[in-house]
Order: C-alpha cells, then sequence, then structure tokens
C-alpha cells in the first residue's frame, strides 16, 4: 500500500521541496508509508548536483522580468524546467521496496511513462543508453532526476503534458545539446484534459510499481507533517 497526494497549483517550488525534505526524514524514521507527491509549479529553473549554469542560455534578469524562479537542489542531473500544464511527481518511497537498488528504481520510473504513453495513447516511447528520461524519437518527454538518502528517495518526474515547450528555450535542458523536448498535447495535436492524464498516470504507476495507491488529502498531509515536526524540533 501506498498513498498519493495530489498538491495542486498553489504550492511554491522552494515550498514543495521542503516539504519532501521533512517527508524523506519521516519516511526514514518509519513514520509514513510510501508517498507520492503530484503537482504543477510555476515557471522554475533548476539546478541538480552536476548542474552547470552556462546551460542558463539568458541573464539572469530576462529571466525575472519573464516569471522564471531559478533554484539549486540536491538531485542528481543538470538544468530543467518546470511550469505549468507539466505534471511533476515527487516519490518519498523507500527504493528497497521495489527492486535491489537505485538502477531498479530508475527503471521503473522510466518503465512507468513507456508503459503509460502505449497503453493510453499509442505513442511508442523509449530510454536512450546515454541520457536519462523518457524519450519519443529525438525529444523528451518526461525528464526524471531523484536524490536517494539511505534507500529513500525524493524528488521524481516532470511529464510535459500540457507545457509550454517554449519556455525550455531559456536552458540547455538537462545538458544536451541536439535534442529537444516535447509534450503530450504536441503529440497529439491537442490540449488534454489534465484529470484525465493524472488518472492515466496513477494507474500506470500502479501497474509497473505493483501497488494500489490510496488517495489522502492535501490538508491532512500538511497536518500530520505539522505534527510530527513539532514533537520533533530536534529531529
Amino acid at each position: 500500500m501506498a498513498r498519493i497526494i495530489d498538491l495542486g497549483k498553489e504550492i511554491p517550488y522552494i515550498q514543495a521541496f521542503e516539504l519532501q525534505k521533512k517527508l524523506l526524514k519521516m519516511r526514514s524514521a518509519d513514520k509514513i508509508e510510501d508517498t507520492l507527491l503530484l503537482l504543477e509549479h510555476k515557471k522554475v529553473i533548476t539546478i541538480g548536483n552536476s548542474g552547470n549554469t552556462s546551460n542558463i542560455l539568458v541573464p539572469t534578469k530576462y529571466l525575472e522580468e519573464k516569471g522564471f524562479q531559478v533554484e539549486h537542489i540536491n538531485r542528481g542531473g543538470d538544468v530543467t524546467y518546470h511550469g505549468p500544464g507539466q505534471l511533476v511527481g515527487y516519490f518519498i518511497f523507500n527504493i528497497h521496496n521495489y527492486g535491489k537498488g537505485v538502477k531498479d528504481f530508475f527503471f521503473l520510473l522510466e518503465e512507468i511513462f513507456v508503459h503509460l504513453l502505449k497503453e493510453s495513447y499509442s505513442i511508442e516511447a523509449h530510454r536512450d543508453k546515454e541520457y536519462p528520461g523518457v524519450w519519443v524519437g529525438e525529444e523528451k518527454i518526461t525528464a526524471l532526476g531523484c536524490a536517494i538518502k539511505r534507500g529513500i528517495s525524493m524528488h521524481g518526474f516532470g511529464y510535459n503534458v500540457n507545457t509550454n515547450l517554449e519556455d525550455f528555450n531559456v536552458i540547455t535542458p538537462c545538458g544536451i545539446i541536439g535534442k529537444g523536448v516535447t509534450s503530450l498535447s504536441k503529440l497529439k495535436n491537442e490540449n488534454q484534459n489534465m484529470d484525465e492524464a493524472k488518472k492515466n498516470l496513477i494507474k500506470s504507476i500502479e501497474e509497473v510499481f505493483k501497488i494500489t495507491f490510496k488517495i489522502e488529502r492535501k490538508e491532512k498531509l500538511l497536518g500530520e507533517v505539522e505534527k510530527w515536526y513539532k514533537e520533533n524540533q530536534n529531529g
């Protein structure tokens, strides 16, 4: 059993990041079960542990004028973009429940989208041996990046559903030159219903991970985190 919480569109990126870190501590202490957060972010560029700021192609002032935030974070990988229309998922999971280690877990993350796109949309997606993520042709539809501490994961995926792909023009996505990005709406030639996209995604995760999610309300999760941290302020 695992649970899923839809955080919606209103939580700022840095607040969601801090929430993940708290949930990771709680999961490490076995105080919560495996938890998946789904949400959409406002426009933000994140730079991972191996990120190179030269992959941001425009001046900071331009980014500010266009409403982009820039955040340095603790996931693997380089520079990526999150924004409206992109479905983001953060896995606070004990990875040893789903295989022998990091490689097995990451394979499952990729498999979610290979399976999803084929079964729900008749789109043939694939892995790339050199570059992480999920691809349709030479264009990435899902970016993946995780941080794992003592077997507990955080971060996860950015799945382009109705994403404005022009927003990627301010970066070299993941530092990869010569490849592009795509979205479900571009591939299907029409805007997608996000609620339907979420349902299809959840079904795919359940089938690939062989789990059944229970759905919980955001307010319950936030209250649970606040209560635990009041009781464990030195933790």
